[in-house]
């Protein structure tokens, strides 16, 4: 079995995978100063709870964008799973070809993401993922991965409105009855959570304009199934799509 660990700045997703299903997953908070042995032993009561053997496990693969944690789990997978992780980095196969002209400040992330779309979609490609941030990546007709667009999460948006303005309070992100809001509640729904369909609207409206008008756009992350919902740009949905491509990699560099 396989272990396949998304590191990001929000939470902390996991997978296995025998061969090429993928069995149990887990999504663990991000807490920056958790030790090794805390992580391990959240990590233990998981594998019980579903009847994993630490023994089962006979690969790691990584992908992270908060390096204090890649190297705990490390650890974590040395101690606990006596593995050593592979972890996505410069110098590990990933069958994307990038032109970005900074390589080293993509997140590893968003190269796992786009390896997984080239596998199963194909290009041209537009991936939007619904994190921390919420990115978009472009993968051209011949696979290359050629760059995107970061913009702020809805929830660190959102958490900016509710903490600045003093007259107004938290609300669920999620789509009011009504466009057009007729109580306060309703308005700020509006506004956050259908003003980041028409982002996502507008943002794929003009990668089609680069990438042509038959590219595919795959959502992931955490919201992608309520903002799909909203709007017919988004084709599909794939919840897992980093621990799919997670898995492509690990097979890879065997």
């Amino acid at each position: 079995m396989l272990l396949t660990i998304d590191i990001g700045n929000t939470n902390v997703t996991l997978g296995v995978y025998d061969g090429e299903r993928l069995g149990p997953t887990w999504r663990l908070a991000t807490v920056h100063d958790r030790m090794p042995d805390e992580y391990g032993i959240l990590l233990m009561g998981l594998f019980d709870h579903r009847a994993i053997r630490p023994a089962d496990i006979t690969g790691v693969a990584v992908a992270s964008v908060v390096p204090q944690l890649t190297g705990i789990f490390r650890e974590v997978s040395r101690s606990y799973l006596d593995q050593e992780p592979l972890v996505v980095d410069t110098g590990i196969k990933t069958g994307v070809r990038i032109r970005y002209e900074t390589p080293r400040e993509i997140g590893a992330d968003r190269i796992v993401d786009c390896a997984a779309v080239q596998h199963k979609y194909g290009g041209p490609a537009c991936v939007v993922d619904f994190g921390t941030a919420t990115t978009f990546d472009a993968i051209s007709r011949e696979g290359e991965y050629l760059g995107g667009a970061i913009a702020p999460g809805i929830g660190i948006a959102a958490e900016a409105l509710f903490s600045r303005a003093s007259k107004l309070y938290r609300v669920e992100i999620a789509p009011p009855a009504r466009v057009i809001g007729t109580n306060t509640a309703m308005a700020m729904q509006s506004g956050i959570f259908l003003g980041y369909v028409a982002l996502v609207e507008g943002l794929v409206a003009r990668f089609r304009r680069e990438l042509g008008d038959d590219t595919k756009v795959i959502a992931t992350g955490g919201l992608a199934e309520k903002v799909a919902r909203e709007t017919p740009v988004i084709q599909h949905v794939d919840p897992w799509l980093t621990l799919d491509g997670l898995r492509l990699i690990y097979e890879m560099n065997r």
